[in-house]
């Protein structure tokens, strides 16, 4: 499973720490915009309770007002200890006025019965009627058999034989049943209002069809409701709520949710103080939640548009801030194997690649450091033996530091310091490196930096240059003996070795160092007379003359033999030229002349000889080479002798072993690109294996091929894929494994640039399946 890049990581970092928040802060603000709609809702439905209450209630409380004053006037309390007939028609008109007061629109009363059963008289709205005749005096006589003198009672609308075409529009009716007369213990009669039931239904409808209203009585009986089939049944049989759901209505109000036969529902009720009735409504949770929806999705919409800006703002971001990654890591994993740059993200690449970089800065400061000091040592070589320019000494010289400290110095000389015999010391012949490099080291902790140069050993021979400034000549031979003499006593405290030391002239230009330096060897060749352990300045010998030095253009020399080496006949010819210029620009005599071009010679020869080169491989047999040159006098014929007889030809022979050897090379790497394709190989590892420098092999491979390690390996690697594509049924995703593509995608985009179509359609033009 491939990794996940950074980008997707800070995309999916960003989307998370922008779209978590947001949804939970859209949840918890519908949660409570929810409550907040919840608790609105549920208070509205309370304040609808109360005021149907109220509405109810006052007509209630209007018909019990009216009837307790009907019952108290006196045109009743005179008939209610006597009989009362037709001839009393006088005061059964008085009694009529009074009870037309309680039948008003108002009021929804649609009948009255006065019932005197002691008295054995009944007024309704139809007349006056014996009461032991009356239709429905049993129903009478179970009213004034209840408890209380005031009552509420739900009763069938034919149970009283109502006297109004009215009341059965309605089958049930609402009775205030009161007893007369209201203040005695004695009843000897009952007065009933009746109210349809229908008319109050009528005074709750408020128009919502999720929720119904009603009014129960002391029983949670259903006594107003606005379908009339439910009226009289339990509310628990109606199918509303549980039996176990009655003790819920404990209080003067409140609310709760239950589950019926419609669902789950909200339950407001409020009971009244008047009769006791109970005010319910039950309202569909369904509906409740309506506008708590639309504040949801609402609160949705507005989540999902901040999301959408959040994820493109974190997309752009991102972008904008991986760019830069993506830039350099791009850059490293072009320089990377496909399976080392898709094996890690991107910072950890980077991250190595910069850890391999410090190493790598460090490694090549190092090496720096040591190669310094290993050019350092050799331009100290070069200086004692002559083999340096004027103007290369300048530069130089300024390269190392040193340019400040030595045109300081007034006068220079050159100490020659060997080692005398070891026999009778601690020390054996192996351990003479060790021991002159022990030498340097003290010669440098006794010697100010400011008047030395870094000693350096030749032929075993400890070489330092000294210089002074602000002294006179004999001043300085003087510190110079006496610095001898020091360095003598410490190489014998500490090591115990006995050491000569050669002293050159003083001189005073830098050019001037070689002579110097063979000035110090020829002193120390003394020691065959003086013996060990002695101090020979050069004044002692020759009269106190410098030795007489003359010119060879050494560097010249030096260049033309690199060039023979390298096969590089156009530069060879070049220095020779140059060397031949600077030799004969300087009046000498013939002879040394001569001396100056046997020395060339001779040293073509040592070159041949080191190298190999046999005299008969540049067609040199039986005549002698130094004869030859001998016999020449003209610069002319010089010049064409040495390049016909002996730099051309060596040319050649080294050419030849070039050509040869850059073929075995060429053919040990491919060998192992065929043999190994199918692995990560590298032109390092060839290298290593070749014992060869990598870059050295990189441009031998392709100067032969004419192409780089990296396209001959991936050039194979497509002509074998294609052979696969041909000849087998290996799928692709095999083939592309097989070559090291840690990505098949990889290796079909690779396989359609060079062929111009996919490994599939390859497969089918030229496949056995295809022909």
């Amino acid at each position: 499973m491939p990794k996940m890049s950074i980008y997707a990581r800070m995309v999916l970092f960003g989307c998370a720490i922008s779209i978590i928040p947001l949804l939970a802060l859209g949840f918890f603000s519908f949660m409570k915009s929810s409550n907040a709609v919840q608790k609105q809702v549920n208070e509205g439905n309370i304040q609808i309770m109360n005021q149907m209450n109220s509405n109810i209630e006052q007509v209630l409380r209007t018909v019990d007002y009216t009837m307790n004053y009907v019952i108290n006037t006196k045109q009743l309390q005179a008939v209610l200890y006597r009989p009362l007939t037709f001839y009393d028609f006088q005061l059964y008109n008085e009694l009529k006025t009074e009870l037309s007061l309680l039948q008003s629109p108002d009021t929804q009363v649609t009948d009255v019965i006065l019932a005197n059963a002691a008295s054995d008289w009944l007024i309704n709205n139809r007349g006056l009627y014996p009461f032991n005749e009356y239709a429905s005096n049993d129903t009478l006589l179970e009213l004034m058999a209840l408890t209380d003198r005031t009552s509420w009672v739900l009763l069938p609308t034919d149970a009283l034989g109502s006297s109004d075409t009215q009341s059965y529009a309605c089958p049930y009716t609402i009775a205030l049943v009161k007893k007369m007369p209201l203040t005695a213990s004695q009843t000897r009669g009952v007065a009933v209002t009746t109210i349809p039931s229908c008319g109050l239904a009528a005074m709750m409808d408020n128009g919502m069809a999720s929720q119904e209203v009603m009014v129960l009585d002391h029983d949670f009986r259903i006594i107003v409701h606005p379908d009339q089939d439910k009226i009289g049944m339990p509310l628990s049989d109606a199918g509303y709520i549980r039996e176990d759901d009655l003790a819920r209505f404990s209080e003067g109000t409140g609310q709760f949710e239950t589950t019926g036969d419609s669902g789950t529902v909200s339950v407001t009720y409020t009971r009244s103080g008047f009769n006791g009735w109970t005010y319910v409504s039950f309202t569909e949770l369904s509906a409740l939640k309506k506008e708590a929806r639309s504040i949801g999705w609402f609160t949705l919409y507005i989540c999902l548009l901040m999301i959408g800006l959040s994820v493109l703002l974190v997309w752009l971001g991102s972008r904008k801030v991986y760019s830069p990654i993506r830039t350099i890591f791009q850059s490293i994993a072009e320089r990377l194997p496909e399976h080392q740059a898709s094996k890690t993200n991107e910072l950890q690449v980077i991250d190595d690649h910069i850890r391999e970089l410090f190493a790598s800065n460090t490694k090549l400061r190092n090496e720096l450091h040591v190669n310094s000091e290993q050019v350092r040592t050799f331009f100290l070589h070069k200086l004692f033996q002559g083999q340096i320019g004027p103007s290369e000494i300048e530069d130089k010289l300024q390269q190392f530091g040193y340019t400040g400290r030595v045109s300081a110095w007034q006068h220079l000389a050159v100490f020659t310091l060997q080692i005398d015999l070891l026999n009778g010391t601690r020390y054996e012949q192996k351990d003479l490196d060790l021991l002159l490099f022990a030498i340097s080291n003290i010669i440098e902790e006794m010697v100010p930096q400011k008047n030395m140069l870094p000693p350096v050993i030749l032929d075993q021979t400890q070489v330092t240059l000294i210089g002074t400034s602000g002294m006179t000549e004999e001043e300085f031979n003087d510190y110079i003996y006496k610095l001898s003499e020091s360095i003598q006593q410490n190489m014998q405290h500490y090591l115990k070795l006995d050491v000569s030391i050669g002293i050159s002239l003083p001189f005073s230009s830098l050019h001037k160092t070689s002579r110097a330096y063979q000035e110090g060897l020829e002193a120390l060749k003394l020691r065959l007379k003086l013996g060990k352990g002695v101090i020979v300045p050069y004044f002692s010998l020759n009269s106190g003359q410098h030795t007489r030095v003359y010119f060879y253009p050494m560097q010249a020399q030096n260049m033309l033999i690199d060039a023979i080496k390298l096969a590089d006949e156009t530069r060879a010819l070049e220095l020779f030229n140059q060397w031949m210029q600077e030799v004969f620009q300087k009046e000498r005599t013939p002879h040394e002349y001569q001396i100056s071009l046997i020395r060339l010679l001779n040293d073509l020869m040592i070159v041949m000889q080191e190298t190999g080169i046999a005299l008969k491989q540049i067609n040199v047999e039986d005549s002698s080479l130094y004869d030859e040159l001998l016999q020449l006098y003209v610069g002319s014929e010089i010049q064409e002798w040495f390049k016909d007889r002996i730099i051309v030809p060596m040319i050649r022979v080294f050419g030849d072993r070039q050509e040869s050897l850059y073929q075995n090379l060429s053919e040990q790497i491919i060998e192992i690109i065929h043999s190994e394709y199918d692995r990560n190989i590298t032109l390092e590892e060839c290298a290593s294996r070749l014992h060869y420098n990598n870059f050295y092999l990189s441009s031998v491979f392709k100067k032969e091929t004419n192409m780089s390690f990296s396209d001959y390996l991936s050039q194979y690697r497509f002509a074998m894929s294609k052979k696969w594509l041909i000849e087998t049924d290996m799928p692709i995703k095999d083939i592309a494994l097989k070559l090291t593509y840690n990505n098949p995608q990889n290796f079909i985009r690779y396989f359609r640039k060079q062929e111009g179509m996919t490994p599939g359609q390859y497969r089918s033009k030229y496949g056995s399946g295809g022909e």
